[in-house]
């Protein structure tokens, strides 16, 4: 028989894993009462423009607000109000140019971008005009920012362009920046307790969920980035493209541990790694791959040109959506089925059941928080989807640590079915569930 780490997923009572959601809801609510209750994530500040009597565009200089980089980011928007009494709906293509120059402290004019960029953009109207993001900076360099905007083909219709600033608001980034800080604290302290309580034992004697927590818990201190602060402190587009490298590289890893587990959980023995794990890391390999250089092309798209959305201008993405939305759907479709055959396979075995239950139950609630929070997010604009609303998922994700990696509340591992491990326990059957439960219980109180 296989000796194994001791886990006290079997010693919890009902009242024991209601408590543990109970305090996993109030933990969450307490985040998204503190996301409700902070402050905005975009502020807005008006640049209107009148036109003229002799409805001459010319090219329009328009000069931003003092910023600070906990502006973040910068975008200018427009609203035009066509040139009729009646409401009146249209939907035509025009062509808009941009130039971009960034003021100093000093005051003097320096160019980010030396070209104007010239980009078709579409004008919808049904009684009132959509708005129009006119140009967009991912990362601040300067303290002010003149952007230089031209219209073409629209001089007979325009009666009046409403230009808007908008930016992140300081009091929102100073409000990440602790809620970061207090997520990577929690993360290195549940990391250290989880490596504490596992000390004793040898790796190989760690069931398949305790070996992916050792390996998603430093994961997901990287998902909090601890580097966040860099980017107030560097003027430079790397440290959010060093967030979202983590972020990927976590989510991946998250993925691939459901279709280890599911998987593993049927499978006793040594696992092959040509034919257990090389299949799903390939799957995922090609998630990682797909959304990696999706952000990679928009950030270098971004840098090089103000006007890129990747809303508009999804030409060159299209191929690579595709692939992405197939590779996603073959994923689901293979966890479906792992779970389906882990179910209806082990269902009736005492203790498997359980850890099934308790695995299904976390998943299902993080995925179905997860859903929710990407519907609800302010990004589903043209803006950006950017935390703190995502604070929410770094939440659960680090919650569903604490739950899954604690001895307390952690899984059994994959010959969890034959004997129960420690330094202190000696090998006994598992044919008597209650006679283990009281021993277990009565050596852990000792303690």
């Amino acid at each position: 028989m296989e000796p194994l780490a001791p886990m006290r997923l079997y010693t919890l009572s009902k009242r024991h894993f209601v408590l543990v959601f109970v305090v996993f809801f109030l933990c969450f609510g307490l985040t998204v009462f503190v996301g409700i209750r902070g402050p905005k994530v975009i502020q807005t500040s008006a640049a209107n423009f009148s036109l003229n009597n002799s409805k001459k565009l010319k090219p329009i200089q328009i000069r931003s607000n003092p910023l600070s980089t906990y502006n973040q980011q910068l975008w200018l928007t427009c609203v035009v109000e066509l040139d009729h009494s009646e409401e009146t709906s249209i939907q035509t293509s025009f062509s808009m140019t941009v130039k971009v120059n960034g003021v100093a402290q000093d005051g003097t004019t320096m160019y980010i971008h030396n070209k104007v960029h010239n980009r078709t953009r579409t004008l919808t109207c049904a009684g009132k005009c959509a708005e129009i993001i006119v140009a967009h900076l991912g990362y601040l360099n300067y303290t002010q920012y003149t952007v230089t905007v031209g219209f073409e083909h629209l001089k007979q219709l325009i009666k009046e362009m409403n230009f808007t600033w908008k930016t992140y608001d300081p009091a929102f980034s100073k409000l990440e920046i602790w809620f970061r800080f207090v997520f990577v604290v929690l993360t290195f302290i549940v990391t250290c307790l989880f490596a504490h309580s596992l000390r004793k034992f040898s790796m190989r004697d760690w069931g398949i969920e305790q070996k992916w927590m050792s390996v998603l818990l430093p994961l997901l201190l990287l998902y909090n980035d601890p580097f966040f602060p860099l980017s107030f402190l560097v003027n430079s587009w790397f440290p959010g493209m060093l967030d979202d490298l983590f972020q990927s590289v976590f989510l991946c890893a998250l993925l691939l541990f459901w279709l280890c587990v599911y998987h593993g959980i049927r499978v006793q023995g040594e696992r092959k790694c040509l034919t257990f794990y090389l299949p799903k890391f390939f799957i995922v390999g090609l998630l990682w791959l797909a959304s990696v250089t999706l952000g990679i092309w928009q950030t270098v798209n971004e840098l090089h040109d103000p006007m890129y959305q990747y809303r508009v201008d999804t030409g060159n993405f299209q191929g690579m959506k595709v692939f992405f939305m197939v590779v996603a759907a073959v994923y689901i479709s293979y966890l479906l089925f792992l779970v389906v055959r882990a179910c209806s396979e082990l269902r009736h075995m005492p203790y498997v059941d359980l850890r099934l239950k308790f695995l299904t139950a976390l998943t299902f609630v993080v995925l179905v928080i997860s859903i929710i929070i990407l519907y609800l997010s302010p990004g589903k604009v043209d803006l950006v989807t950017h935390p703190l609303q995502a604070e929410s998922s770094d939440k659960n994700a680090l919650y569903e640590s604490q739950l899954k990696d604690n001895p307390a509340f952690s899984m059994l591992n994959d010959s969890d079915d034959d004997v129960i491990y420690g330094s202190d326990y000696e090998e006994m059957p598992l044919q008597n569930g209650q006679a283990i439960r009281a021993k277990y219980k009565e050596e852990s109180d000792s303690d």
